[in-house]
């Protein structure tokens, strides 16, 4: 018994084969297939075989003549033991055929770490998975895995992933083998490290980092994307602050070192004495004055409009968030006077809260009780920070 069902999408075809496919009906089944393709045609042809039990040879030429008519067709989801027929018989020379990813569930599983498009659970004491957000996300799977692999590659402490699973109730995730490991806001919440401690510890992951040169395209450079940042302030900010916000952002030297885009203390893990980075997604290359715009919002900037408890957000209080800020700007530019840290955080601020209010604007928030109030502190600080500063660089 077998059945085909199918979805359309631009120029590509999804057929979806359930039951099993042999001799008995594989007449009928490539009659569907044909019926399909005749009324549906496309470029490019997406076999699911997450439901197919069973393909014999007489299914197997199906495939092959669809193959020959739609040079673009590949299988996804298909199990280990159809995939080893496919293996044995040499469909996997000739054709791009992907195994099922296997299914787990994180019901109930302890919120270790969080960044712009996922959070992170620990499955066990030896596994933890970052589930995205967004449920298409097989291609941010990827794309995060070969950035991770390129930090990695060039001596940045980082947690690589080994394996690509499906969440039960939607979406994809990635998995990491970090046994025993603990965020550094774990660490922070149990009383193990001190806030000095951990400010130490960000500061020497942070120097490393930044001391990374990345050669041109291996890594998106923040600048592009800041670029258009200011874009959004138009008709927000009064006139004279929008430009000279926009010109600031972009007097602001291209930079080939390395930054993170989401530091915070739930996106590093420590683990045997060594601090590892995860959540690699963001990964740049820019001025530091990005990386610590998003720093300063995950500490402080978030926290000056949140509603209720924003401890919820890092699993440390908001005090501790502030405290910890302070240590680490004032570590990271060490022998520095107070005037120079004082200036730094003042870009942070400016930076940071752009990226805030540009965030309310296109989440479309700016008509919500919540949203305009947050909106009118950001505009309110920048119309009095902008105009008071001559560049925004570290």
């Amino acid at each position: 018994m077998s059945e085909v069902n199918f979805s359309k999408n631009g120029n590509s075809l999804t057929l979806s084969l359930v039951g099993h496919i042999d001799s008995a009906n594989a007449n009928a089944t490539e009659e569907r297939i044909n019926g399909i393709l005749a009324e549906n045609p496309a470029g490019e042809i997406v076999i699911d075989c997450e439901n197919l039990g069973y393909i014999s040879s007489a299914g197997l030429r199906i495939i092959l003549r669809l193959k020959k008519t739609v040079k673009e067709t590949k299988l996804v989801n298909v199990s280990p033991d159809v995939y080893e027929i496919f293996d044995m018989t040499g469909f996997t020379e000739i054709m791009e055929i992907h195994k099922a990813y296997r299914r787990i569930s994180v019901e109930g599983c302890e919120v270790i770490g969080q960044g712009a498009n996922g959070k992170v659970y620990r499955i066990d004491k030896d596994t933890i998975v970052k589930v995205y957000m967004n449920e298409d996300s097989l291609s941010e799977i990827h794309r995060e895995r070969e950035l991770a692999r390129t930090a990695f590659v060039l001596g940045v402490p980082t947690a690589i992933p080994y394996d690509v699973v499906r969440i039960e109730g939607g979406g994809y995730g990635s998995v990491f083998e970090l046994l025993n490991a603990k965020s550094f806001a774990k660490l922070l919440a149990s009383g193990e490290k001190s806030v000095e401690e951990i400010a130490e510890m960000s500061v020497k992951l942070l120097k490393t980092i930044h001391s990374t040169v990345v050669k041109s395209d291996v890594l998106p450079d923040v600048k592009v994307s800041a670029s258009g940042w200011s874009d959004y302030m138009k008709g927000i900010l009064s006139e004279k602050t929008y430009e000279k916000l926009r010109d600031l952002i972009a007097a602001i030297p291209s930079d080939n070192h390395m930054i993170h885009g989401d530091y915070h203390v739930k996106n590093v893990m420590y683990q045997n004495g060594e601090s590892l980075l995860i959540d690699m997604d963001t990964l740049s290359v820019g001025n530091p004055v990005f990386e610590f715009a998003g720093i300063y919002n995950a500490y402080v900037g978030r926290a000056k409009t949140a509603d209720g408890d924003f401890s919820d957000f890092l699993g440390i209080p908001y005090a501790t968030a502030g405290e910890l800020w302070n240590k680490i700007i004032t570590l990271y530019f060490d022998g520095a006077d107070a005037e120079k840290i004082a200036l730094a955080e003042k870009k942070a601020k400016i930076v940071g809260y752009v990226r805030l209010l540009r965030h309310l604007v296109r989440a479309g928030e700016l008509n919500t009780e919540h949203g305009a109030k947050a909106a009118e502190f950001y505009k309110k600080e920048l119309e009095e920070l902008v105009p008071e500063t001559d560049d925004l660089a570290f």
